[in-house]
């Protein structure tokens, strides 16, 4: 059973927005961040049970309105009309491509030897819901294909030798951890409206909370039965707002207001006027009103803007309402004068010149008696962006780190720098692939998750993978090779050219498999092509010199600008550093990102410069992962000046430690953080025996660079 969607506590918000979208679905679904356990899931799932049934045939597959029918619908001709619960469709994150969109009829192309179009998720999807939990975890290949439909509202499948095409207008709902990564912008604008969620701070709430959902879990249908009523009077309210929709105005007033904030909070697109002019009309329909008013467009910005205003990666979402309020200024559009000709009384409009009436000119802004039933109008979104350490000092805004180039004198042991703000466009590393790698989303290359490029017949010694098996092409191979062969060449097991690639030719009482003999040599699989995820191992010179050259704020500045990239990604981090005698693993391969960008900020500077020794040290920690996680590929970005001064032989050293890594095919990049105008090379050298490109620390920290470096590897 279904917890109650009237039941929720605190999430005036959220439900709000749900509601608003199911008022009007033009305005393009709602996207819902938030942290773990706050609920969007259970929003969702309940707000499917409020929404009215839907008119269509029996047995149809595509929900078509009983008037307008897909093309190739074969049941909606003669079968009886029913009304049916708005769907709610589940895309889980591990679908695939075929399970998404639809492919070919395995069971008709078998027992009749026709190809035909099975319908998948987004038929079933067409006119309800479509919802995705974690939606920022889909793989590329699947959010395309859910681009395509949502722009177009049909889908259109050309694969396998099936040409179809189907109505898919769905209202697409998506619940995402804002910690593991954020949503393709292409994705993201196809969401009307945003929400941010949170746990409830007070303890009361949180006890209310608790005390409802343990009395769900202990007891489902009493506790569904007490806000049975409440459920009731929502879904009347909403057919209500859906039917008044059409009737209300939004005058070139408030039209022009919601232009003039779009343009000045700089959103990308006309979609955001849109679909604030429409989300601002949902709410005034919603509250039983005509008329837009200003706290309808002020609550309509606030859910339809903060996504969509231009920002840097690591920039707070959400807009300054202060500037919002400025924007929309304090008045109501005038009415309209009556003219002098007409006579006292115009109709049932004459409410509007009262200033004692009741119509909806006079509605006050800040009335609470205007709100949702579920809280007052939307809050401002809250900060998703990675949290900043507080216990490090910045230079103020405007002013240079000062890196003077002589000062040359040791920086005492153990001495912390603090970091300079992160670059705001942190350069993609990528690099190249030539096997399977671990899902994510930075290099491309071959994959088991991602999009299938190619089918190919099985290797002579590979092993087939009952889950990647194309079965639609292993089919065709065994029905129209068995038929392309002579007698001899059957016996002999040779292969021949395909005669029918149409019809299958299998027919008759007896089971299509039975009667199908699959050899090896028809065997298909798929050729999968997608992002792959790294460990990227952090070496960073700590030793006495960067601090001395008060170079260690900007590389800490830099290294954190890799860190947020590497969270957005998927990938794993390691840190290693080293300084006096030795290298020393300051945190071992982890997703928490947060945790380095921690033990970076507390790092201390001081002492030799073991150049060698952190090498060995990085190329141990790649090893030892690698016996975990062999398809996890690891990349390495030593963050040095080049020098090595730790022994006698430490530029000989550090040199065959480069050369080691090299020959272990470890794509790498340095980053050269030696300043002043006369600059020795040495880190440039050190590239040279790693066979990896280097990179200036102040290019790569102020984005002058292109946006991506491809990595070579040792070979």
């Amino acid at each position: 059973m279904t917890y109650p969607f009237t039941a929720l506590v605190g999430s005036e918000q959220l439900t709000t927005a749900l509601l608003l979208g199911a008022i009007d679905p033009r305005i393009g679904g709602v996207l819902v961040r938030g942290s773990k356990g706050s609920a969007k899931s259970t929003a969702v799932r309940g707000l499917a049970a409020l929404l009215p049934d839907i008119a269509t045939r029996a047995g149809c597959a595509y929900n078509c309105p009983p008037d307008l029918p897909a093309d190739l619908c074969p049941t909606c001709e003669d079968a009886p009309v029913q009304h049916r619960p708005t769907p709610l469709v589940e895309l889980p994150v591990g679908a695939s491509e075929d399970r998404l969109i639809g492919s070919i009829d395995l069971e008709r192309a078998l027992s009749d030897g026709v190809r035909s179009f099975q319908p998948g998720l987004l038929a079933r999807a067409h006119r309800g819901l479509l919802y995705v939990d974690e939606v920022n975890l889909l793989d590329d290949h699947l959010v395309d294909a859910l681009l395509d439909a949502a722009a177009m509202g049909v889908n259109h499948v050309e694969r396998e030798g099936v040409s179809a095409r189907h109505p898919a207008r769905f209202q697409l709902v998506g619940t995402m951890n804002p910690e593991e990564g954020e949503l393709r912008p292409q994705l993201l604008d196809r969401f009307g409206l945003t929400v941010e969620v949170t746990a409830p701070l007070d303890a009361h709430q949180r006890a209310e909370v608790v005390r409802r959902r343990l009395a769900f879990d202990a007891a489902p249908e009493p506790f569904a039965d007490r806000f049975a009523a409440d459920g009731k009077r929502l879904a009347e309210r909403l057919v209500a707002a859906r039917d008044l929709l059409e009737k209300v105005a939004l005058v070139d007033f408030w039209l022009l207001k919601i232009a003039e904030v779009c343009a000045a909070f700089g959103v990308d697109g006309m979609r955001a006027d849109i679909v604030t002019a429409r989300t601002a009309a949902a709410l005034a329909a919603w509250n039983g009103r005509t008329e837009v008013t200003r706290a309808d467009v002020r609550a309509a910005c606030l859910l339809a803007l903060p996504h969509r205003r231009r920002r840097g990666p690591f920039d707070d979402p959400g807009i300054d309402e202060d500037e919002l309020d400025r924007l929309l200024g304090d008045d109501e559009p005038e009415p309209p004068q009556d003219d002098p000709d007409d006579g006292p009384d115009d109709g049932p409009d004459d409410g509007d010149d009262d200033p004692n009436g009741s119509g909806p000119a006079q509605s006050d802004p800040g009335d609470r008696s205007a709100a949702p039933p579920h809280g007052p109008q939307p809050q401002p979104s809250a900060s998703d962006g990675p949290a900043r350490s507080d216990d490090t000092e910045r230079p103020s805004a405007g002013e240079a780190p000062s890196t003077p180039a002589d000062d040359r004198s040791p920086a005492p042991s153990g001495r912390v720098e603090a970091a300079e703000e992160t670059a705001a466009a942190p350069t993609l590393l990528t690099a190249p692939q030539r096997r399977f790698g671990a899902s994510g989303r930075r290099s491309r290359g071959r994959s088991r998750r991602g999009a299938a490029v190619r089918t190919r017949p099985l290797l002579s010694g590979e092993t087939a993978r009952a889950a990647d098996l194309a079965v639609s092409a292993t089919l065709i191979a065994a029905a129209t090779g068995r038929r392309a062969m002579s007698p001899g060449a059957r016996a002999a097991g040779a292969g021949a050219t395909p005669r029918d690639p149409v019809r299958f030719g299998l027919r008759g009482p007896s089971s299509a498999f039975g009667a199908m003999t699959i050899r090896r040599s028809d065997l298909r699989h798929y050729e999968r092509s997608g992002k792959q995820g790294h460990l990227i191992v952090l070496c960073v010179d700590a030793s006495g010199s960067m601090g001395a050259r008060r170079r260690m704020g900007a590389v800490k500045g830099a290294v954190r600008a890799l860190l947020f990239d590497a969270y957005q990604r998927r990938d794993l981090v390691s840190l290693v550093t080293f300084r006096g005698r030795d290298a020393e693993t300051v945190l071992p391969p982890t997703a928490g990102v947060e945790l380095a960008d921690r033990r970076l900020a507390v790092l201390p500077t001081g002492g030799r410069t073991p150049l060698a020794a952190g090498l060995l040290h990085a190329c141990a920690v790649i090893e030892r992962h690698a016996r975990r996680d062999p398809d996890r590929r690891p990349l390495l970005v030593a963050v040095t000046d080049g020098r090595a001064n730790a022994t006698t032989d430490a530029v000989a050293e550090s040199r065959q430690a480069a050369a080691h890594l090299a020959a272990k095919d470890v794509p790498a990049l340095v980053v050269d953080t030696e300043s002043g105008f006369v600059r020795t090379g040495l880190a440039a050298e050190l590239a040279r025996h790693l066979a990896a490109p280097c990179v200036e620390l102040e290019r790569f920290a102020s984005g002058e660079l292109a946006r991506t470096i491809r990595l070579a590897t040792g070979r």
